[in-house]
């Protein structure tokens, strides 16, 4: 056997192990409920008569997905039921959590009931978020370092493949069913979470914070100790802007696909096909490329890809708005979308492994909270410039804007993740 047939039979085996079925039903299990309030909630509501601004409104529910590192603390401190152990005890308590509250909106009805549906959406965003830290931790702490590559990009993968149940599976069933049995069912694909989290070992626990004080302190204090102020400082800063020309690029995609003179049906049509499966691919091949990159190198070529995709929309812009669209238009959409996908679906699995690398497996919970938290700042205060930018630039120099503003965050890489410097495991 050669030394390629021995990495690649490496690899295989990798992908197959009993780590990354675990990855999978837990991925699966964090997505839903996400995915539930940001296309089956709004759907449902508009679907019962609700007027946009009520519907907007219900925006606000995702809070706790930004302030999720507050509570966190107790999850690295508190042990809910023994015989699981930490981590196992909060993913049950919160799964269940979630399985409740999503039947809970079949018995309400959005006309008489909008305050009681405002209360469990709510309820299920934190739920959503508390099961969100508990799940990151356990992935950390199950992954070595070598592994947090493919387990992350399997994580991300399921994550997204969960969005067909309320994004698909659940608006064609409510043409056929009362909304209340929708639910009902959308609540039991929480189930195979619930159960591979009975069956599942607890990670070989690291010192657990002896007060909830220590909890809440120690885990700052060591992120900013393990490198000094100045390497933490350059960490956040990564974090927040690695992805922040992507994600302004793709903050008005629909708006822009529209203004270019594609039809809403064009729109969704490629962009589920040839949007979801490029993504999903994307997201596998960087994991199985950052078993034989490691995570530094991958960051440096998948985010040179995520930049380089963003030019995609700037030159289908120099090309629309089109006044016709045939074939070719609609072809030109697919790889635009297609090659955007593939460069997130890359780049957003080295992001996720480099954050839960740059964890300590005693406060894990708390630190990859702190970084996921941040790393949603992008998504909700830099997209709200992107309308005014369009308006004064125009579409074809917004994105050459957005390819700029990818830059800083590669140039970071210098400090964070240099080209050939080997990062050992923190213990």
């Amino acid at each position: 056997m050669t030394a390629q047939d021995t990495a690649d039979s490496g690899i295989w085996q990798s992908l197959l192990s009993k780590k990354m079925l675990i990855c999978i039903f837990l991925g699966f299990s964090s997505g839903l409920p996400l995915y539930l309030l940001l296309q089956l909630l709004p759907a449902w509501l508009r679907s019962e008569g609700l007027n946009l601004k009520t519907i907007a409104a219900f925006a606000f529910i995702q809070l706790p997905y930004t302030w999720k590192f507050m509570w966190a603390p107790l999850m690295d401190r508190y042990n809910l039921i023994a015989p699981l152990g930490r981590r196992r005890s909060w993913m049950l308590v919160t799964q269940l959590a979630l399985l409740l509250s999503i039947i809970a909106y079949g018995f309400n009805q959005p006309k008489l009931d909008i305050k009681s549906i405002a209360v469990i959406s709510t309820l299920l965003a934190f739920f959503s978020a508390s099961q969100d830290i508990v799940i990151d931790a356990f992935r950390r702490e199950i992954l070595s370092d070598n592994e947090l590559g493919l387990g992350n990009s399997v994580h991300v993968n399921a994550y997204r493949i969960a969005g067909l149940v309320p994004g698909s599976l659940a608006l064609i069933l409510a043409d056929h069913l009362p909304w209340s049995s929708v639910f009902w069912i959308v609540a039991l694909f929480m189930l195979p979470g619930i159960v591979m989290t009975m069956l599942v070992k607890e990670p070989q626990a690291a010192v657990v914070p002896k007060t909830l004080y220590a909890s809440v302190v120690e885990p700052f204090h060591e992120f900013i100790q393990r490198a000094g102020w100045q390497h933490a400082a350059w960490v956040l800063l990564f974090i927040l802007l690695y992805k922040l020309g992507d994600s302004m690029a793709t903050a008005l995609a629909t708006p822009f696909y529209i203004d270019m003179g594609f039809s809403k049906t064009d729109i969704g049509t490629i962009a589920k096909g040839s949007g979801l499966a490029m993504q999903i691919a994307g997201a596998f091949v960087g994991g199985i490329w950052m078993l034989k990159l490691g995570i530094n190198r991958a960051l440096w070529v998948f985010g040179l890809v995520q930049a380089v995709v963003i030019l995609g929309f700037a030159w289908l812009a120099a090309a629309g708005p089109f006044m016709a669209i045939d074939g070719a238009e609609r072809s030109m959409l697919a790889i635009v979308i297609g090659a955007e996908a593939f460069g997130v679906g890359l780049g957003t699995a080295a992001y996720v492994a480099y954050m839960a690398r740059e964890t300590n497996p005693s406060y894990t919970a708390t630190q990859l909270a702190l970084f996921t938290s941040l790393s949603a700042v992008p998504r909700s205060i830099f997209n709200a410039l992107t309308g005014g930018m369009v308006e004064s630039y125009g579409w074809l120099n917004f994105f050459y804007v957005c390819t700029l503003l990818a830059i800083p965050g590669m140039l970071l890489l210098f400090k964070v993740a240099p080209w050939n410097a080997v990062k050992t495991e923190i213990h």
